[in-house]
């Protein structure tokens, strides 16, 4: 049965080793068979540049290499990752895609996102996402020495754990009004996207019409996959 995926939030590290394998496992069957792999950010917890030395995630690139000789792999930039660039995609055989995209999922129009944006009432994540985004933001940071940027990235993921700590449920889920005018905007009744690690399916009534926002859940314990076939959908597990 033709089918297609969608995975997110792997944060992968050499931290995890176990993760790291379930996805090898993943990318050698599941979605060898797959018509087209969608992988909607944070494929790793952080991403220094192009030239960052792999040591662990040798595998993970060699086995990204020999999936795209028959697999399409399209690739959304996360806010752990924003930094992968031509250079890693020419590696990979991977396709970037901008931060959200309409796609036709065996005929339904599905728009796809990290979904960090959809949170817009944590305003301090969305300021400091914007900060780097910026262009002149990113040429600084790349100019720096590996060891520097590590430093650097290690740092502001250790910011980011404190800052959820501290911060309601409520504020870093996405926002309701925001989710619908995104819908609208794109015209589309599926949208698709991961970052909150709250895999559901939810069904929203938009205007008369029935919706579904899906979240993709993450990979820290076990792993999660989004299973489209031309007649169905599921959201499940991947062990």
């Amino acid at each position: 049965m033709p089918e297609i995926l969608f995975i997110s939030d792997l944060h992968l590290d050499r931290e995890r080793p176990e993760i790291i394998q379930l996805f090898l496992r993943f990318l050698r069957s599941e979605a060898a068979r797959c018509e087209a792999l969608y992988i909607l950010g944070d494929l790793f917890e952080y991403w220094i540049g192009d030239d960052q030395p792999l040591s662990d995630l040798e595998p993970v690139i060699e086995a990204l290499q020999s999936l795209t000789d028959s697999v399409p792999v399209f690739f959304i930039h996360g806010n752990r990752d924003f930094l992968i660039g031509q250079s890693f995609a020419k590696t990979t055989g991977i396709k970037l895609l901008p931060e959200s995209a309409v796609i036709e999922v065996y005929g339904r129009p599905a728009l796809i996102m990290h979904g960090d944006t959809l949170c817009t009432e944590d305003t301090e994540y969305q300021k400091m996402r914007v900060m780097l985004r910026h262009s002149g933001w990113q040429k600084q940071f790349l100019s720096l020495s590996l060891e520097e940027r590590t430093q650097q990235a290690l740092q502001l993921r250790e910011k980011s754990l404190s800052a959820t700590r501290d911060k309601q449920e409520d504020i870093m889920d996405v926002n309701a009004q925001t989710v619908e005018k995104t819908l609208r905007d794109n015209n589309v009744d599926l949208l698709i996207h991961g970052h909150t690690h709250r895999p559901a399916i939810h069904e929203i009534l938009l205007q008369g019409r029935k919706a579904q926002r899906i979240v993709l859940g993450d990979w820290y314990s076990q792993g999660s996959a989004l299973r489209v076939e031309p007649n169905s959908l599921e959201l499940a597990s991947v062990y």
